[in-house]
């Protein structure tokens, strides 16, 4: 799956996680690779349970109901260097400094979410994301991981 420049957006601020989801799902509405609903999916992903990975990584996506919202597999991109909280009554804070926006045909997104997860293990390689200053930095390194 390639990765496009329009679906990344870099140096974002949100005040509420659910901000900053609703921005990834638009990402993926406006790539279209699902329709508007998907980003209702999302939200009630969210509800039940994290998308917080850890490392400063989240990975909202919808539910399994919210996979008839999904016309292509795609993933949207979104850099927050000061942070979202995404568990905000809990003591510890959960914040994500990448988004990683998915939406998968079938399982198609499993491989995407693997190679994620592989990547932003390292946190050295988050950080590095957190810090790239352009689209096409953030395609290179996650590029890496596809080789």
């Amino acid at each position: 799956m390639e990765l496009k420049k329009e679906a990344i957006l870099l140096d974002q601020t949100f005040q509420t996680k659910e901000e900053a989801i609703r921005q990834a799902g638009q990402l993926l509405v406006d790539a279209g690779a699902v329709d508007a609903g998907y980003i209702d999916s999302m939200l009630e992903r969210e509800e039940v349970v994290t998308t917080h990975m850890g490392n400063f990584v989240a990975i909202p996506h919808g539910t399994d109901e919210g996979k008839t919202h999904v016309k292509s597999t795609a993933i949207s991109i979104i850099q927050v260097p000061q942070g979202v909280n995404f568990a905000p009554n809990e003591p510890e804070e959960k914040l994500a400094m990448m988004i990683f926006g998915i939406a998968g045909v079938g399982n198609e997104h499993l491989d995407v979410l693997s190679k994620i997860a592989v990547f932003c293990a390292d946190v050295e390689n988050v950080v590095r994301l957190v810090n790239a200053s352009t689209e096409e930095e953030i395609i290179q390194m996650l590029g890496e991981v596809e080789a």
